[in-house]
C-alpha cells in the first residue's frame, strides 16, 4: 500500500471515530443572516444606565445551540450558550459614553428567549420586566456566570427565536449627556435598528438607522448637533457627483466674480428654502415623488451643460434664475440624504438644518476654489 494511501485512509477513520461512538456531535455552522432587525432600549436611573437589547438568535452565529427531536431548542442546555453569545457578540460591540467620557464594557444581567411575535419590547417597562423575571445568570464585571439558570420558553426554533439581554453600566450623573456607539453591522448582511431613549423627564426619542451610524448623541448640545451636521453636509456635497456636476456646469462659463456671486446665492438659498420645507414634512411622501426629483436633477445637469454650448457667453452671466429653479429641486436631493439623520439633531432642528446648509456651501467653495 502507497504512503499516500495509508494516510488517506487513516484520515477517514479518525474522522469516523466520534460518529461511531456517538460521542460528539459535529457543530452546524450557521450562515449570515440577510436582514436583521435590532430593538434597543436606553434608560439612566441612579449610579445605572440600562441597555435593553433584542437580536435575532439567527444572528448569533457561532453558537450551536442544542436541539430536541423536534429540532427545537433545548432550554435546560442553552442557558450557557445564550450568556455566552451576549458576552461575544454583543457586549463588545457596544460602547457608552457620560460627558464625553468613555465608560467600562457593560455587565450582562440577564438574558433570555423570546418566541416570534413577542410584544414584550414594545415598551421598556414591559421589557426590562420580562427580563428582570427571566430566570437568566447574573454575572459579575468580567461575565463569569454566578447564578444556575432555570426555565425558559420552549418550542423555539433557532431560526425564529429572539435574544433580549439586559446590559449595565455605571454611570456617575443620570442627568449627564450620554452617547452611544452601537456597532452591530457584523449580526447580518443588512442591519435596521431602532434604538429608543427614554429621558429623565420620562420623554421618549426614537432613532432608527441601517448599519452602523457611528457615535449617537442620545440628547446632544447645540454645539455638538452643529458639528455633526457641518460635517454631514461638507461630505454629501463632495460625495454627491450630481450636485457637482450641476455646480460645475453652473459656473464654468462665468468669468466675473459679481455674476458668479449672484447665481450660487440663488442656488443656496433656493435649496435651502426646499430642504427646510423637506425637513419640517412638508413635501409629498408618494413613491413617484423621488424618483422624479432624481430624474429632474439628471435633466438639470444636461440643460446647464446643453446651455453652456449654446447660448452666448453674455446671457450665461444672468442665469441666476435658471440657478434659483433648480436649486429648489436639488433641495430636496439634499432632504432624500438627510431624512435619516435629523433625527440625531435632538431639540436642535433648526440648528442642525442651518449647520447642514453650511457645510454644503463649504463643499461647494471648495469646488468653486477648484474650478
Amino acid at each position: 500500500m502507497s504512503p499516500s494511501r495509508f494516510l488517506r485512509l487513516l484520515l477517514s477513520a479518525l474522522l469516523a471515530v466520534p460518529l461511531l461512538l456517538g460521542g460528539v456531535r459535529l457543530g452546524q455552522a450557521h450562515e449570515t443572516p440577510e436582514r436583521v432587525a435590532i430593538s434597543m432600549f436606553v434608560r439612566a436611573e441612579g449610579q445605572r444606565l440600562r441597555l435593553l437589547v433584542r437580536v435575532p438568535l439567527a444572528a448569533m452565529r457561532d453558537v450551536d445551540f442544542p436541539t430536541l427531536a423536534a429540532g427545537t431548542i433545548d432550554p435546560s442546555q442553552s442557558q450557557s450558550l445564550l450568556d455566552e453569545a451576549a458576552v461575544v457578540w454583543l457586549r463588545p460591540s457596544i460602547t457608552v459614553f457620560e460627558d464625553g467620557r468613555e465608560l467600562s464594557p457593560g455587565t450582562v444581567r440577564a438574558v433570555s428567549l423570546a418566541a416570534p411575535g413577542d410584544r414584550r419590547f414594545e415598551s421598556y417597562e414591559s421589557a426590562l420586566a420580562a427580563l428582570n423575571a427571566s430566570s437568566a445568570a447574573v454575572r459579575d464585571g468580567s461575565g463569569a456566570s454566578t447564578q444556575a439558570a432555570g426555565d425558559m420558553p420552549t418550542g423555539l426554533r433557532f431560526e425564529s427565536a429572539h435574544l433580549d439581554v439586559l446590559l449595565e453600566y455605571v454611570i456617575t450623573n443620570p442627568d449627564a449627556r450620554f452617547a452611544v456607539e452601537p456597532a452591530l453591522a457584523h449580526l447580518g448582511i443588512r442591519t435596521t435598528s431602532i434604538v429608543r431613549v427614554v429621558l429623565p423627564g420620562g420623554a421618549e426619542r426614537a432613532f432608527q438607522y441601517t448599519g452602523d451610524p457611528g457615535r449617537i448623541e442620545l440628547d446632544p448640545r447645540w454645539y455638538q448637533a452643529a458639528r455633526t451636521f457641518v460635517s454631514l453636509g461638507f461630505t454629501h456635497i463632495l460625495d454627491g457627483i450630481d450636485h457637482l456636476l450641476f455646480v460645475f456646469c453652473l459656473v464654468i462659463p462665468v468669468r466675473r466674480w459679481r455674476p458668479l456671486v449672484a447665481i450660487v446665492s440663488a442656488f443656496t438659498v433656493a435649496h435651502s428654502l426646499t430642504l427646510a420645507t423637506a425637513a419640517i414634512g412638508f413635501t409629498p411622501q408618494a413613491l413617484w415623488f423621488a424618483p422624479l426629483v432624481e430624474t429632474l436633477i439628471a435633466a438639470s445637469i444636461v440643460f446647464m451643460a446643453v446651455e453652456n454650448v449654446l447660448r452666448p457667453a453674455e446671457a450665461l452671466e444672468r442665469r441666476w434664475p435658471i440657478a434659483f429653479a433648480f436649486g429648489l429641486v436639488h433641495g430636496f436631493g439634499f432632504s432624500f440624504a438627510l431624512q435619516e439623520s435629523l433625527q440625531f439633531s435632538g431639540a436642535h432642528l433648526a440648528m442642525s438644518l442651518a449647520a447642514f446648509n453650511v457645510g454644503v456651501e463649504l463643499g461647494q467653495l471648495v469646488v468653486l476654489a477648484v474650478v
